[in-house]
């Protein structure tokens, strides 16, 4: 059976080699490509089901049904470059089924109609993809980086701020160089080839 998988519009780091390569891999069985594709787009799965349904429990039971649908189904994709549009659509119509059941026999007249509801949603699906294709760039830049290099972009994010004199104790460095290596390492970030796409496709 063939999964006929439509993407949105081409963009550079969804259309990459990256997850191309990571769906080859899973096809043949490599554990850590799929564990890096659900990494990768459990953001978008999740952020799909929960603009269709309210409970956690049932976003995970539609979660874990993407994901099964996907191993059954991922030697039939033909083209590696359209499965983040091909989980955005099989989510949607999961999160469809479920406020079908919910509905129950008694509700007669107020059935959904799915052209409604994925039209409804359309416009975000885009800009999830985006969001997802951003977050999963950031996490391979960022991995990229040294340990000292993740710990310190780390303790900058913290929410409440963590301060200087307490990232200087932390890391054991000069405070004075707290500012420099943030700027560096930032670079370092923005150089990254999966960010650098972005970045320029944006401009």
């Amino acid at each position: 059976m063939t999964i006929e998988a439509r993407s949105p519009a081409a963009h550079p780091a969804r259309d990459g080699r990256a997850v191309t390569d990571l769906v080859v891999r899973a096809r043949d069985g490599d554990q850590e490509a799929w564990d890096a594709l659900v990494e990768r787009y459990a953001p978008l799965v999740w952020s799909i089901c929960r603009r269709y349904v309210r409970g956690d429990a049932d976003a995970q039971d539609i979660g874990q049904r993407v994901w099964l649908r996907l191993v059954e189904q991922l030697c039939g994709l033909r083209d590696p470059a359209a499965l983040p549009g091909w989980l955005a659509t099989v989510t949607r119509r999961e999160c469809i089924r479920t406020l079908r059941a919910a509905q129950g026999p008694r509700a007669v007249g107020c059935t959904l109609d799915d052209e409604t509801l994925v039209d409804e949603h359309a416009g975000t699906i885009e800009q999830e993809l985006l969001v997802a294709e951003r977050h999963a760039a950031l996490r391979e830049a960022f991995q990229q980086l040294p340990s000292g290099g993740q710990k310190l972009i780390t303790l900058l994010l913290q929410d409440p701020p963590v301060s200087y004199a307490e990232i200087s104790a932390q890391l054991s460095i000069p405070i004075g160089s707290i500012g420099p290596n943030r700027r560096r390492y930032l670079d370092q970030l923005r150089r990254h080839p999966a960010l650098a796409a972005l970045i320029d496709a944006d401009r």
